[in-house]
């Protein structure tokens, strides 16, 4: 009885370290995503080379750390960190809301290039609502606050565009419009402020607008959840009309309603999207408005209103119609203990409660100078444990399932600096089908080909060849080579056995 009870206790233990193996072990396919803020003023006043070499920098870092995604602000408050018609040169370039970079140039175009060329997706990121983010700052006189002041509310220091109206609306369809049609943009992205954050004391003025717009809606909340949804909505359509292999995703807060106000809430007790930024991202995502969802879960686990664990479980249980991934604050987790190991921060904690749920698909860190600092040692950890191996960003098959065709004539061919392995695009009949990037993996003499292991990947490229190496082991190895469309569809492979 003793050796069966012994027995059990040790398939039990064997179990139970292949589920933790699984859940530490780096998948091929993660959204792994970091944000780079403009807001914080990190650009200010510098010239254009001063700002290439900051962001060539946090780039370089997020490279290395195994991010595969940027989310980099683009209209912090009405404004533009790009070329526009529509808008005014941001203040949070030059210092002066409206006045061009000197020497001129375009941040975001800049950027999209560099994240291509390190084979990162772009996602630009625009606050929908926010005008002013302080009410006293001079603004450019071409700004939409002075050409139409009739669409704005002020509330808490600040100014916002008036969410009841369809003028405003219009108008932020047609910003989205701007930089989805002049932009190779991967991403559409929208931050947690929808109706602002409640001020105390503070009722957001729009009562008379209630009055006169809100018939059919048995309460303001209900009214102020439809103004937010059909904008949603809107731009989600105008997106798919506009190039549909860009994506449409939002990273909310990290709440979306407590128990205390549903019992379908989480078990926690906080500001709540749907009660106090009325943004209602369920319905969001079981509607098919918007392409993935970040909530900000910036929380430690045992955080007494708003545990991290309880959170991740909540989302993953009842978000997963549209590609799930986790909000990440690097400061909070190096800032607290494991509870069960106090000698160690979070992150081992969190990647393993995040990697436990099929419908969590990857991460996005807040926020990039952490990396670049390695705070807590946090972007070594990334490098040598939970984005060890290089990652592709999930697909979105509810946007297109098809993959391009295969590479063609695979081939080494002897140059001056050594071997190389050379390939042909696959045709392509429509922008959807068409390769944009390629992976390549290496198998040893004797090892299967397994497609499956990220391990095997020695690099995704946008090239048509891969140098090979001359300083792995001398043997002979199978190269195999796939094409990847917009939304990281993969081919069918091609291979090639080579002996160096």
């Amino acid at each position: 009885m003793k050796i069966k009870q012994l027995m059990i206790s040790l398939i039990a233990l064997m179990l139970l370290n292949v589920s933790v193996m699984a859940q530490n072990t780096p998948p091929k396919r993660e959204f792994r995503g970091a944000w780079i803020q403009a807001i914080n003023g990190q650009f200010k006043g510098k010239s254009a080379t001063e700002m290439q070499q900051m962001l060539t920098q946090q780039l370089d870092a997020l490279q290395a750390a195994g991010i595969n995604a940027i989310i980099f602000q683009v209209r912090p408050e009405a404004d533009a960190l790009y070329v526009s018609s529509i808008e005014p040169w941001s203040r949070y370039l030059s210092g002066v809301q409206g006045q061009a970079p000197n020497p001129y140039w375009d941040p975001m175009a800049w950027m999209i290039e560099e994240c291509h060329k390190r084979n990162m997706e772009f996602h630009a990121w625009i606050n929908p609502y926010r005008a002013k983010t302080q009410a006293s700052a001079q603004t450019d006189p071409k700004h939409i606050t002075n050409q139409h002041p009739e669409w704005f509310l002020p509330y808490n220091n600040q100014l916002f565009f008036n969410p009841a109206l369809p003028e405003c609306r219009a108008y932020i369809r047609s910003v989205v419009t701007d930089i989805v049609t002049r932009y190779d943009v991967d991403a559409l992205h929208m931050d947690d402020y929808f109706y602002p954050y409640p001020a105390n004391g503070q009722e957001f003025p729009d009562e008379a607008d209630y009055q006169r717009l809100g018939a059919g809606f048995n309460n303001k909340g209900d009214w102020r959840r439809h103004n937010v949804n059909l904008l949603i909505e809107e731009i989600h359509n105008l997106i798919r009309e506009l190039k549909p292999w860009v994506k449409f995703g939002v990273s909310p807060f990290g709440i979306y309603r407590n128990q205390k106000s549903d019992p379908y809430g989480s078990d926690t007790n906080g500001l709540q999207n749907y009660d106090e930024l009325f943004a209602d991202i369920l319905l969001w995502v079981n509607n098919g408005w918007i392409d993935y969802n970040i909530p900000q879960i910036y929380w430690h686990v045992g955080h007494p209103a708003a545990d991290y664990g309880k959170l991740v479980d909540w989302w993953a249980k009842h978000a997963g119609n549209r590609p799930l991934y986790i909000g990440q604050s690097i400061l909070n987790t190096v800032q607290n203990a494991d509870p069960n190991n106090p000698n160690q921060h979070q992150l081992p904690l969190k990647m393993r409660l995040q990697r436990q749920y099929q419908t969590i698909q990857g991460s996005c860190q807040w926020y990039t100078q952490n990396i670049v600092d390695n705070v807590g040692n946090y972007t070594e950890l990334l490098k040598q444990v939970y984005h060890k191996y290089p990652a592709l960003p999930p697909t979105s098959p509810f946007m297109d399932n098809k993959a391009p065709k295969k590479v063609s004539r695979l081939a080494v061919i002897g140059t001056d600096d050594g071997p190389v392995l050379m390939w042909t695009a696959p045709a392509a009949k429509t922008e959807m089908d068409r390769a944009v990037c390629y992976v390549v993996y290496r198998f040893a003499k004797g090892e299967r080909v397994d497609l499956s292991d990220p391990s095997h990947i020695v690099v995704i490229t946008r090239d048509t060849y891969y140098n090979l190496p001359l300083s792995i082991e001398p043997g002979q190895y199978t190269y195999v080579v796939t094409a990847l469309d917009r939304l990281h569809n993969e081919s069918k492979l091609a291979k090639k056995k080579i002996k160096l």
